[in-house]
């Protein structure tokens, strides 16, 4: 088996898989490692392998390959028995810039009896459940970001960053301060990212259901299990000192178009995955209106926060139907999700 060799990408380009902001490795460089996998663990929000590397001088070296989250990675065909420990493998990644033997993953070719394989390659993205056009009669039902419309997003598909966000001088200070790998990240405590997070992030699913016994609708996003409750009879947000993780939500139709205006959240440190903090005069307003004879959910979202957000921002993404999709629970894995942070 051949040493580990660097290769400089001079253009490259990929959708983010992980949770983590993609910051802490080095994107343009790729490493190429062959070796016989030890570990295959297939949890969320990671699924991780480790692959020992027998150099030159004998020694053997142990790397740690994080991938994608089990939802993303059952999309495109894998399972929990893909790898079994035994493989030989062969994988391009990109190293963390720690220097540890610590990398993500862009592609795995398996290399059993010659016969190698490609069995995944991040830089394609997801593969739709069902290519087939279905069609929804009002917004209820699950949905899929359409990637084909997305354009650039630097920082990752995910990332909501600061060449699109307009920062207060407050929160330049406290994005330069803060760390993703300690304690204050809430990710690393399985605790997910409020809206607009669940309308940005490409990688899971969407479901809105109806409740009208209740005049409530459930948003629910499947990256950390994430549901909020939208009310619909009228009432007012609460006194201001009240404060929600998810903000607390309020829904009317103008029309064909459900409009959800959400305040009262609570301080969160990083919830456009990018270190920008929120506070309690953040406010969202989302319009969610059935297009293209119901095969397209488009969301478009008005996002405020004096406090951190020198200017309003506004967003907009198409979902596609995606009525057979599985809402499999993402059971975040504490040991998993932490799994990143050096020790």
């Amino acid at each position: 088996m051949r040493e580990i060799t660097l290769v400089v990408a001079l253009a490259f380009a990929l959708s983010a898989t992980a949770h983590h902001s993609e910051a802490g490795f080095d994107l343009q460089s790729l490493l190429t490692l062959d070796g016989t996998v030890t570990e295959f663990q297939w949890r969320n929000p990671h699924v991780y392998l480790s692959v020992d590397m027998s150099q030159e001088n004998g020694e053997v070296s142990t790397w740690v390959v994080q991938t994608s989250s089990t939802v993303s990675l059952m999309r495109r065909g894998w399972t929990p028995d893909t790898l079994t420990v035994g493989d030989r493998v062969s994988l391009t990644a990109n190293p963390v810039r720690d220097g540890r033997q610590y990398a993500v993953l862009e592609e795995l070719l398996t290399v059993n009896n010659a016969d190698a394989r490609t069995v995944l390659n991040r830089g394609t993205g997801e593969t739709p459940v069902n290519q087939s056009i279905r069609r929804a009669t009002t917004i209820e039902g699950r949905w899929l970001t359409d990637r084909s419309r997305l354009g650039g997003f630097p920082g990752g598909l995910d990332e909501l960053t600061s060449e699109q966000l307009i920062l207060t001088d407050k929160a330049r200070a406290e994005q330069a301060i803060f760390d993703e790998s300690s304690a204050e990240n809430p990710d690393l405590r399985c605790i997910g990212r409020p809206t607009p997070a669940m309308f940005v992030n490409p990688n899971y699913l969407l479901e809105i259901e109806f409740n009208e016994a209740e005049n409530i609708v459930y948003i629910r996003g499947q990256y950390m299990d994430q549901e909020r409750v939208v009310y619909m009879d009228g009432r007012p947000h609460p006194a201001a000192s009240t404060r929600f993780h998810e903000g607390h939500s309020t829904g009317s139709w103008d029309g064909d178009t459900l409009v959800v205006d959400t305040a009262n959240f609570a301080d969160h440190p990083s919830p456009y995955q990018n270190g920008i903090p929120s506070g309690a005069q953040k406010h969202v307003v989302e319009r969610l209106t059935l297009a293209d004879a119901g095969s397209r959910l488009i969301v478009e979202f008005l996002l405020e926060d004096p406090e951190y957000l020198a200017e309003p921002f506004r967003y907009a993404r198409e979902f596609l139907y995606a009525p057979e999709a599985d809402m499999t629970p993402f059971d975040c894995d504490m040991e998993s999700t932490r799994r990143f942070v050096p020790d």
